[in-house]
């Protein structure tokens, strides 16, 4: 995640101290997305988990979660983070949050909004959520076309509102691509009318059904237009006196990028910018980022399930994250020395780390290969 709020407007927030407080190190204790069920009842286009109607039929039951949880506490994670399908349609999904929040694991949802209504947001604010990351691909038509049911849109904005309502922390997730990339406009006029505190722009990841949307994502051209649009509109609602957290997420050229506009426009924070990506470390697939599927296996983030680590329902996750006499995971604790191509010679390896090793296994059929989302030019990358 890139804090375009942090960066280019010195807007602090939360967990800033998590992306650019400490050092990055191969032994960072990892944020953990856990997919606790297939199950959605929505069935988005771009949807990374492929998830369908059903629960699949070996997700682990309320007592593994329990030990689950228990292990990552122990471990230092500092937040997890409860993704699906869609995690609100799990039974026990209430009693996985609470056990999570006596744990003192902060615990973060990622969810589609539609079964958040005033009662739900209610009792997640009791239990002790942190917050609510709701997906929101674009206005009314748009939005109802990517999820694939009609009316989901205000399903969104009544989710949206109740969270407010009961003072929990809410924003927006928008995954950017041809198709909706217009759709950017309208989604800051919402975050203003609504004074929505946060806002993450995803880029497209070609996992999943999201395989099916290479065609669709943008152009570097186009990558280019939109990332300077988030930095000049996050300035903009800054300057209207609107502290809104603004992030883009899963392209890591991005701080790059920023830094690069930072230095143009001879911003006195550039060179201070540039340290605190350092020490975020861009990419951190199999270190201070992780997935475990509904099944229990292990992957080094959500999107990348090509190659899976173990399962903990053989072994605690602690154990599994740690043991580097898996080949790829030794790899991922230090992937700057293994990427190949542009990423090798690239004078901005220490800020991004080379970038998604899931799209350029997707497009190259080589985990090392340079990411093809890369935007950054030849020039651009080309140290002194």
């Amino acid at each position: 995640m890139i804090s375009i709020s942090k960066l280019y407007c010195g807007v602090d927030a939360e967990l800033d101290h998590l992306r650019y407080g400490k050092k990055f190190t191969s032994d960072k204790k990892p944020v953990v997305v856990w997919n606790v069920t297939k199950a959605c009842n929505l069935r988005c286009i771009h949807c990374y988990a492929k998830a369908d109607n059903s629960p699949a039929p070996n997700e682990l039951t309320t007592q593994e979660a329990f030990k689950l949880l228990e292990d990552l506490s122990q471990f230092g994670c500092p937040v997890i983070l409860f993704s699906g399908g869609e995690p609100l349609i799990r039974f026990d999904i209430l009693d996985l949050i609470k056990k999570a929040v006596e744990l003192k694991l902060r615990v973060v949802i990622s969810t589609n909004g539609m079964l958040i209504d005033e009662g739900l947001a209610k009792e997640l604010k009791k239990l002790g959520v942190s917050y609510v990351g709701i997906s929101l691909d674009g206005w009314r038509e748009v939005h109802d076309k990517f999820r694939g049911v009609k009316g989901s849109f205000e399903k969104v904005i009544s989710a949206i509102e109740a969270c407010k309502r009961q003072n929990l922390k809410v924003g927006i997730r928008f995954t950017m691509s041809k198709l909706n990339a217009k759709e950017i406009p309208k989604i800051f006029n919402l975050v203003e009318e609504l004074k929505i505190p946060r806002i993450c722009f995803y880029h497209l990841v070609y996992s999943g059904r999201g395989s099916n949307l290479i065609e669709q994502d943008l152009s570097h051209e186009e990558t280019r237009f939109w990332v300077d649009y988030i930095i000049t509109k996050t300035k903009e609602l800054y300057d209207k006196g609107l502290k809104v957290e603004v992030l883009t997420v899963d392209n890591h050229a991005d701080g790059p990028y920023l830094y690069l506009r930072m230095k143009r426009e001879n911003h006195p924070n550039a060179e201070e910018v540039y340290e605190l990506l350092k020490i975020n470390g861009g990419n951190n697939s199999g270190v201070g980022i992780s997935c475990i599927s509904w099944d229990g296996y292990v992957y080094a983030d959500q999107f990348w399930r090509t190659h899976t680590f173990g399962n903990i329902r053989e072994k605690p996750f602690s154990k599994i994250w740690m043991d580097t006499s898996n080949p790829l995971m030794a790899k991922l604790k230090d992937k700057k020395r293994y990427v190949k191509g542009r990423c090798s010679c690239c004078r901005f390896l220490d800020l991004c780390a080379g970038n998604f090793r899931a799209r350029a296994e997707a497009v190259n059929g080589d985990i090392w290969a340079s990411d093809p989302a890369c935007y950054l030019t030849d020039e651009e990358i080309r140290r002194a």
